[in-house]
């Protein structure tokens, strides 16, 4: 995991660099993100799977780590993305999807869960142990929480089999946000004190000590905090830097660690350069790319609304919705309005909960056929203008051409636009 372990040296040697890791299972969002690597050369890929994404049960994806990593080389190949470029993380990885169930069967999954992605080749895991399970206090008590992550910690050392310099590199912390954004209102939020993030650093290295994971300890190369950073149905929380002076410097004497910054979807360049100055050196989005396939996505659907007759639309919009509808569990405990505020929610929220449903057999064949009509009658240099002006700006430029999923790939990249330049910013 040297391409990994040595952004974050350069970091640590005062270098402004980061790496954007971008979580998502869409091949779409999966492809522009190669794509943009290449136009953009970046030396390395950090794509990574969530475990409810992806476990040994499959996820919602219905893929377990080896089909994920398969499913990524395969586009990165179509992309032409050298593979030795790719790294693969597991986020969140604990007992996240087993929550129902009392924590030591969830641990035992997740346990299992760890060593498959390990095993699959996975390089960087996030070990996240801090969610309450069926039996457990609510919140959990940071020393469980630390307890768990060494026991997973465990599980990957003992799963890894291959070289040491290909060893798996970690991630640790208690103070996660909630994968996928907050499903309450925001108002403002409280960042961790530099005392609890180096209390955190410290816990975790001596129950690291106590399992015999010296030698892992030192291949963990970032710890999660809350910078003040978050986002919730139709609000986004921006970073403010001068909040965040004494425990950006708390972690610099810290050895081999930065910070890992989640819920970075949505902020402004701005704040993402200055995260990644201040030592939140690995930035993660996921909802943010996604939001942006589901624009470009209903930007086609307006396009072929006035491009195509109406016996003949796939009207992926109108099909989504009544699958959400038809489906409810994948937003259900985060959406509560009704009538046309539901209907507003469903498509447009913050945290995208239409991500769940791309697979969707109905959905997929939707978006196939919106896709065949659009080729078959390729929309105008106007439409494209007035619909999707940033996938136009690509087009003109060469970037792109008239096929709808190159005006998708196009749109994608863009939101990248912003984290390459805060990860890179002398590039």
């Amino acid at each position: 995991m040297d391409l990994i372990r040595d952004i974050v040296l350069r970091h640590k040697a005062g270098e402004p660099v980061g790496v954007t890791s971008v979580c998502s299972a869409h091949p779409l969002v999966i492809e522009a993100t190669f794509r943009h690597a290449l136009r953009t050369r970046q030396p390395i890929v950090l794509i990574e799977a969530t475990s409810n994404q992806v476990n040994q049960d499959g996820g919602y994806t219905g893929m377990v780590p080896a089909d994920f990593r398969s499913f990524v080389e395969a586009i990165s190949t179509k992309a032409g993305f050298p593979l030795d470029r790719l790294v693969l993380g597991g986020d969140h990885l604990g007992p996240n999807a087993w929550t129902a169930l009392p924590a030591a069967q969830a641990m035992d999954k997740a346990e299992i869960m760890v060593a498959d992605y390990v095993r699959a080749g996975f390089g960087k895991i996030h070990l996240d142990c801090s969610m309450s399970c069926a039996d457990d206090p609510v919140p959990l008590p940071e020393r469980t929480i630390a307890e768990r992550a060494a026991r997973l910690c465990r599980a990957a050392e003992d799963a890894f089999t291959g070289d040491a310099a290909d060893a798996p590199v970690y991630v640790i912390g208690t103070e996660v946000p909630v994968p996928g954004g907050a499903a309450e209102d925001l108002d403002e939020l409280a960042l961790t004190t530099p005392d609890a993030a180096i209390a955190t650093v410290d816990m975790h290295r001596a129950l690291f000590g106590d399992l015999g994971l010296a030698d892992a300890w030192e291949r963990v190369i970032a710890t999660v905090v809350q910078p003040g950073v978050e986002f919730d149905h139709d609000k986004v929380v921006d970073y403010r830097p001068e909040r965040a002076v004494a425990l950006s410097r708390a972690i610099e004497p810290v050895n081999h660690l930065v910070f890992e910054a989640h819920s970075t979807d949505y902020q402004t360049a701005e704040a993402l350069a200055a995260l990644v100055r201040d030592h939140f050196a690995i930035l993660k989005v996921g909802p943010g790319v996604t939001f942006a396939l589901r624009e470009a996505l209903w930007a086609l659907d307006a396009i072929e609304a006035e491009t195509v007759a109406p016996g003949n639309r796939a009207n992926l919009r109108e099909v989504t919705l009544e699958r959400m509808r038809a489906e409810p569990k994948n937003w259900a405990k985060y959406y509560h309005a009704s009538g046309e505020a539901l209907t507003q929610q469903l498509q447009y929220s913050l945290s995208d909960r239409v991500r769940y449903y791309w697979p969707d057999p109905e959905i997929a064949a939707a978006q196939e056929w919106l896709f065949a009509n659009l080729r078959d009658t390729p929309p105008s240099l106007p439409l494209i203008s007035q619909y999707l002006p940033l996938a136009y700006a690509a087009l003109r430029s060469g970037q792109a051409n008239l096929d709808p999923a190159e005006l998708v790939i196009a749109h994608v990249g863009a939101t990248l636009d912003a984290y390459h330049g805060a990860c890179y910013p002398h590039a």
